[in-house]
């Protein structure tokens, strides 16, 4: 999932009771500033951990994550177990829980209406759907049969998209979805824990024109109340939402951290949720500090106020009785080539001199207070083939760096234009980071002009490959090496998740086996080479993998991290 935000996180979570005495008898309200504006609602769309922060409470999908248990385990969540595969794992059939009730919407005419099998195959069909725009496209092209052949055929016209069906996706009763691959896809199952693949009834997509970035019709435990995508959110409990429950079991930190005081007790938890953009840093920590709000991923300025040298929580936090919890991720970052541009991505030597020019340890400092871990990878720890031993054929070395400019064609820089570098905000870190990367450029002889961009100016930027250099950022999907090596496909191309626009035949080919690979030397050995390519062609410089300090107060209750969770916030509770 895209990071567009330049810190640990897309977003910092927080939460907080009411203004009122957190103790009072009021609602309880989960209070969660985000860091950027929300893009988008629409479960076709999302692929940002700001939106999903939001999507993920009110849309569910037939599978989910299990909250309190690592190494990460799928269970049902709208299905009723997990799926019988057969056809030498080429069929999925899937039975999906019966009185689902989706929330209120105008396209019911005041009935009630029910999650059906086929709301399944008209959300997969709009991921295919051409004026859908879907960013989950590359999740099922080429997979399903008769898919991209409906894709083909139904063009922009929704007549079609009504009427057509697809090969490979059938209900034969309203509880049943069959599922029909073209080949083996190992990651299927992590697909339908994806919010791309929630359910969504055909008279919605019909009665909003297919234009869901601003209309929230799922099925989850909080519904919309109000929304302004650059203000924020309202969400309140869903009345409607059925009987679920807090987990019963968990692994040893779950037993160890008292996290299953809850164990068998209904969920969700809190009256509602309230998302407010909150941009700068210093208004989230004086918030926290003022106890309005429960949890926070530290500050970069703050950092030392919060942990002592030893890397411990200081005195004074404390006291007032705040806890730190410390988390690994699967969220990294790396600088970003648009491998289509004129000037840097037809010269490979100007690649260089930037990939040597950039002091990433002092990143590193400056920007994580040491908290980000320097990457040797282009794969982050805690995925099966990950090596810690492996080594980036780069390094911070200003007169290779200039060497490689005179390879490319520009001694200190003399005829280069002025390279853009876009930042995904507007905040004071997102100007602080382009003024880094600058400064850095700048003793090359390099120019570097600085663009401030919206949170969703920079998504559409990406989107549309008008991007030269940039930072760039990746909370996996799902723990597997697909997940990460798809951002760089050819047919990934944008609106799809290769925002480069990489493109080389021989690192497709080595995907194309991958991604049907189960775990095992094979595709250990497929991820290596495929690594030395990204490596040789350079359309990425790697920069940290992404660690979170949390500081919480002792009446938020529940909390786990995970960057592969989203939809969490069902289990937490205010005391």
């Amino acid at each position: 999932m895209k990071i567009f935000l330049p810190l640990l996180l897309t977003l910092v979570l927080a939460f907080s009771c009411t203004k009122k005495n957190p103790l009072s008898k009021g609602p309880k309200i989960l209070n969660v500033p985000l860091s950027g504006e929300i893009s988008t609602v629409d479960p076709a769309n999302s692929y940002d951990t700001i939106s999903a922060s939001v999507i993920y409470q009110c849309y569910e999908q037939l599978y989910q994550y299990h909250y309190l248990k690592r190494p990460y385990t799928l269970e049902p969540l709208l299905a009723v177990g997990m799926p019988e595969i057969t056809n030498n794992g080429k069929r999925f059939t899937i039975k999906i829980k019966k009185g689902i009730k989706y929330h209120d919407h105008a396209a019911f005419n005041g009935q009630p209406r029910y999650v059906k099998a086929q709301d399944f195959i008209t959300q997969i069909k709009r991921l295919a759907y051409i004026p859908t725009q879907s960013n989950g496209w590359w999740l099922f092209d080429g997979r399903i049969k008769g898919l991209n052949e409906f894709r083909d055929t139904v063009k922009s016209d929704f007549s079609k998209f009504k009427t057509t069906n697809v090969s490979g996706l059938n209900a034969p009763d309203d509880h049943t979805l069959v599922i029909d691959l073209t080949e083996t896809y190992p990651q299927m199952l992590f697909s339908l824990a994806m919010s791309f693949t929630s359910p969504m009834p055909l008279e919605v997509v019909e009665k909003e024109n297919n234009i869901l970035n601003r209309v929230v019709v799922g099925t989850g435990p909080f519904k919309l109340k109000s929304l302004n995508l650059l203000l924020g959110v309202k969400l309140e409990k869903n009345p409607d939402y059925r009987e679920a429950y807090y987990p019963k079991q968990g692994d040893r930190m779950a037993n160890s951290r008292g996290l299953l005081k809850d164990a068998g007790k209904q969920i969700p938890f809190v009256d509602g949720i309230e998302f407010k953009v909150i941009k700068e840093a210093q208004t989230r920590w004086l918030n926290f500090r003022k106890k309005n709000i429960d949890l926070l991923v530290i500050p970069k300025d703050n950092y030392t106020s919060a942990i002592d040298p030893s890397g411990s929580l200081t005195n004074d936090l404390k006291k007032d009785g705040i806890k730190l919890q410390v988390f690994p991720t699967l969220t990294y970052w790396w600088l970003g080539f648009n491998m289509q541009d004129k000037i840097l991505g037809s010269n490979k030597n100007l690649r260089l001199a930037i990939a040597h020019a950039v002091d990433i340890d002092k990143y590193i400092e400056v920007f994580t207070n040491r908290i980000g871990l320097k990457s040797n990878s282009i794969y982050p720890p805690g995925i099966p083939g990950y090596d810690p031993s492996s080594k980036l054929p780069y390094e911070y070395n200003l007169e290779k760096a200039k060497q490689y400019l005179a390879k490319a064609g520009y001694p200190n820089g003399k005829g280069l234009p002025a390279l853009n570098y876009d930042v995904r905000g507007t905040n004071a870190t997102n100007k602080q980071q382009g003024e880094f990367i600058k400064t850095q450029l700048n003793k090359l002889g390099i120019e570097v002009n600085v663009i401030l961009n919206t949170f969703p100016a920079f998504l559409k930027k990406s989107k549309a490959g008008k991007l030269q250099f940039w930072q760039d950022g990746w909370a996996l999907d799902y723990p597997d090496a697909e997940n990460i090596l798809q951002l760089l496909v050819t047919k990934n191309h944008s609106p799809g998740p290769n925002s480069t626009y990489y493109s080389n035949p021989e690192f497709d080919k080595l995907f194309n086996e991958l991604k049907s690979l189960p775990e095992g030397p094979r595709k250990h050995m497929l991820m290596k080479e495929m690594e030395k390519y990204i490596h040789n062609d350079l359309p990425w410089v790697m920069q940290y993998f992404a660690r979170n300090y949390i500081l919480h107060h002792n009446r938020l209750q529940n909390f786990r991290h995970s960057d592969l969770i989203y939809n969490h916030m069902k289990y937490l509770r205010i005391d």
